[in-house]
């Protein structure tokens, strides 16, 4: 390593530039070649790594063509010499060499900014031109491999991948190929008990390896715009073959693009864009089997409704992933419950539980979550089927009745909107608006269970007469809306909104006066006009309304001293006054009764 280092300071910049300038003129200097890989590292300064690389990448790039796939040597029957076929197989291990240089210097946390694009650049030329044509995707996948496996960040190195490379179709497709490689060489590396460092221990703890590995492949899987529309690929260009130049279109047959290892197999547009579909279904199939940290879990629920599923070859595969989020509970399950939806109602996957797990998400700090303002939206969709049972919309009713008596205000403001919208929706549950006398029908003392069986409930509950008026069946605490006795009860807490001590509460509780079972004069409340409220919205609605000047006090008779003689006992107040000021003499005289008093 020191004589590394003595010959890289026997050098300057200038002899550097001469070196290169020599080795690019003829082969006679070809020994410079050892000498300028010695300069690309992440330890040599920028400026010498810049001028290395410029001359060693304008070196290879001549000779790349006609170079040996590989470093290993040729079949006997090569048509080279001997001596030629040793050069030869020399420059590609020194090809090879360079390129995994390169890669140490893009990964490096000491390269700047600018020789990280500049040697981005460099790698991905090699990656057009260093295998006859086709797509070098050995080289690409190394490099995603170290970029993956680095331990400095590499944020910077994957931002400009996205922004310079990722809008090319043959670079997606191969980066989908790699990081389902990742994917599994880690799941059979670490997950194992063979492997040196397990990933998610029993304890639930993930090791810092692991954790930063994924949140990297998730960085980058993530950030792949995906293929939006199969029909129209005119707008996507082709690394490989003509350059950025070069787009792919239906009736552009003659244009090809050759991406397998087998220099026969050739691929049209439209074998691309299905090949594409697939390998994005399995890259992101084989990211989500692995033990994702909560922070990634989270983010990958969030996007999977509209940046996954839709252009996955086959969605429902995702049912178990998200059926087993969906059951997690809390936070998780309410990230999870827009994707689950989405498989339900346009991809046909049966859920028997679902409204069960719906019900038991309502708990108050749903109220409070970030991603509120989506779910409410979601519960609004999820209970406008016209075939929900009665017992099941009386449950979800009920349980927002009796949630909006702790909620903030804007909380009450959604909870009131979905009632509104429920009414409106299953007119037969309008029973629960108004119900003073708890015998007063006995088909309504019939229990949730009968009526979910559809069975006569005439008979049932014999005892009501006996029961006591004023009692609320409702059981807040049964998870199972069948059982918690929804049709028994009533909305008496949306009544006690009246007299909220927000406004904007107590008028919109007003809305529910109306006949809500005539659905021609009525229409439902728009949900997503109150899920993001909060105080600050409600205040600054309110401070934005113009005030009638009204009164501040009410008094029979206009009162003519400040503070009456009964107010204050032993004390007497002399009620005339002069034009402009008060006589002092009543003071002292009034000061001398106090002390005379006392």
């Amino acid at each position: 390593m020191a004589s590394v280092l003595s010959k890289k300071e026997k050098h300057t910049l200038s002899e550097l530039k001469t070196l290169g300038l020599q080795l690019l003129s003829s082969r006679a200097h070809i020994n410079n070649l050892p000498l300028l890989l010695t300069f690309v590292s992440p330890t040599s300064p920028p400026h010498y790594v810049l001028e290395a690389l410029l001359s060693l990448q304008s070196f290879f790039v001549t000779v790349l063509p006609s170079l040996p796939s590989s470093s290993k040597p040729a079949a006997a029957d090569d048509p080279l010499d001997d001596a030629e076929l040793i050069y030869q197989t020399w420059l590609r291990s020194k090809f090879d060499e360079f390129v995994k240089s390169l890669i140490d210097v893009a990964v490096s946390s000491d390269c700047d900014d600018t020789l990280k694009e500049i040697v981005l650049d460099a790698i991905m030329e090699f990656v057009k031109v260093g295998n006859k044509g086709k797509f070098h995707s050995a080289v690409y996948h190394k490099f995603l491999q170290t970029i993956a496996h680095s331990t400095t960040p590499v944020n910077t190195l994957i931002a400009l991948l996205v922004k310079k490379y990722f809008y090319h179709l043959d670079v997606r497709y191969f980066t989908y190929i790699s990081i389902e490689k990742l994917a599994k060489n880690f799941e059979a590396e670490y997950m194992s008990g063979d492997g040196n460092v397990r990933v998610n221990d029993d304890d639930g703890g993930h090791s810092s390896e692991g954790v930063e590995l994924i949140h990297i492949v998730h960085s980058i899987i993530s950030s792949i715009p995906p293929l939006e529309n199969s029909n129209q690929i005119s707008d996507y260009t082709m690394w490989v073959e003509s350059g950025d130049d070069k787009v792919i279109c239906d009736n552009q047959e003659v244009k090809q693009l050759k991406m397998g290892k087998n220099d026969k197999e050739v691929l049209s547009a439209s074998k691309i864009v299905k090949r594409m579909k697939v390998k994005f279904t399995r890259a992101w199939i084989s990211f989500l089997r692995l033990p994702l940290p909560i922070d990634v879990y989270k983010e990958v629920l969030v996007i999977l409704d509209q940046e996954v599923i839709p252009y996955l070859s086959n969605p429902i595969i995702l049912c178990d992933f998200l059926t087993k989020s969906y059951d997690i509970g809390g936070v998780v399950s309410v990230m999870a419950l827009s994707s689950l939806y989405l498989l339900m109602t346009k991809y046909g996957l049966e859920y028997p539980n679902f409204y069960e797990k719906l019900y038991a998400l309502l708990v108050p700090s749903i109220f409070m979550a970030k991603h509120r303002a989506k779910f409410f939206q979601l519960l609004d969709s999820c209970l406008k089927s016209p075939l929900l049972p009665a017992y099941l919309a009386a449950a979800f009713a009920k349980k927002l009745s009796r949630l909006s008596l702790v909620v903030p205000p804007s909380g009450a403001l959604v909870i009131i909107a979905l009632i509104h919208n429920l009414l409106r929706r299953h007119p037969s549950i309008n029973c629960l608006v108004h119900r003073e006398n708890i015998n007063e029908s006995k088909k309504d003392e019939s229990t949730d269970e009968e009526v979910a069986r559809g069975t006569d409930a005439s008979g049932v509950d014999a005892d009501a007469p006996n029961r006591k008026p004023g009692i609320d069946h409702f059981n807040y605490e049964e998870t199972d809306p069948i059982k918690s006795s929804a049709l028994r009860s009533s909305l008496w807490e949306i009544d006690s909104l009246r007299h909220h001590y927000c406004p904007p509460v107590s008028r919109l509780v007003l809305s529910l006066e109306n006949d809500l079972t005539v659905r021609s004069k009525t229409t439902e409340i728009d949900v997503k006009d109150f899920v993001a409220g909060s105080y600050a919205t409600i205040l600054g609605q309110e401070l934005k309304k113009k005030m009638k000047r009204v009164p501040l006090a009410f008094y029979q008779a206009i009162p003519t001293t400040l503070f009456s003689e009964s107010d204050f006992t032993g004390w007497s107040f002399d009620h005339k006054h002069s034009e402009n000021n008060i006589d002092d003499s009543d003071h002292l005289s009034a000061k001398r009764q106090r002390i005379e008093s006392s």
